[in-house]
């Protein structure tokens, strides 16, 4: 079973942003051997497939919520990047832990993961990274490149994409934890090396100043250390 959606962006108030709340968090569907996992998290959604290992596909972009509906804008879709900067409106309803998606072959029904409260939880840009001299340099993507990573409260999910020239790069996700100034990463899924799936990176992190800065070592070895900033809706 194929489950594409597209979200719309408009002008964020907040009274949209209180109805945004009722589906913020991680959300996931199992249809046989494929899961699907859905995150929504200020005012972005990522909705991602995959069987065991074996990445499906994955696309996402920004939404609101009004009148019980999700409306948003595509910003990348790996299954048809010519929808990218198409937008719909899709009906839902949300009923305890389960959330029920209107769509034209019927409804289909996610499970409630989380409700996406963490002291990480949000979108966040990569704005920095520590060269070989020990210092930190500004990153400033050009164009129309965007590398962001959404975090929930428990799940996490990167993903480089241009929409503007419609390209997509890499993505990949999976369980997190924060604790202790450890952050841990439990890849679940990841477009560019399946064998990856399993894997569990370990970083040092900490929040300063409102940005988050990890260091460890990357899923290359490499060692990395990275600054984010949370992106505002």
């Amino acid at each position: 079973m194929k489950v594409f959606f597209l979200l719309v962006l408009t002008t964020i108030t907040f009274n949209v942003l209180g109805q945004n709340a009722v589906v913020t968090g991680a959300w996931e569907l199992r249809n046989g051997d494929e899961q699907h996992h859905l995150f929504f998290q200020d005012g972005f959604y990522l909705h991602t497939v995959h069987n065991g290992s074996q990445f499906v596909s994955s696309q996402g972009g920004s939404y609101e919520v009004k009148d019980k509906t999700l409306k948003g804008k595509l910003l990348f879709n790996t299954a048809d990047s010519a929808s990218v900067g198409t937008s719909t409106d899709v009906p839902f309803s949300v009923s305890g832990s389960q959330l029920s998606l209107e769509l034209q072959d019927g409804n289909v029904n996610f499970d409630r993961v989380d409700d996406g409260k963490a002291p990480l939880a949000g979108v966040w840009r990569i704005t920095g990274r520590m060269g070989e001299d020990g210092k930190v340099a500004a990153i400033h993507q050009t164009g129309t490149r965007q590398t962001y990573k959404m975090l929930t409260g428990t799940k996490f999910q990167w993903v480089a994409i241009d929409p503007g020239k419609k390209q997509f790069s890499g993505t990949g996700g999976g369980s997190y934890t924060f604790k202790d100034g450890k952050y841990i990463e439990n890849i679940e899924f990841f477009s560019r090396d399946n064998t990856r799936v399993g894997a569990s990176l370990s970083f040092d992190g900490k929040l300063e100043d409102g940005n988050w800065h990890h260091s460890g070592l990357s899923s290359k070895g490499a060692k990395i250390y990275e600054v984010w900033s949370r992106v505002k809706e």
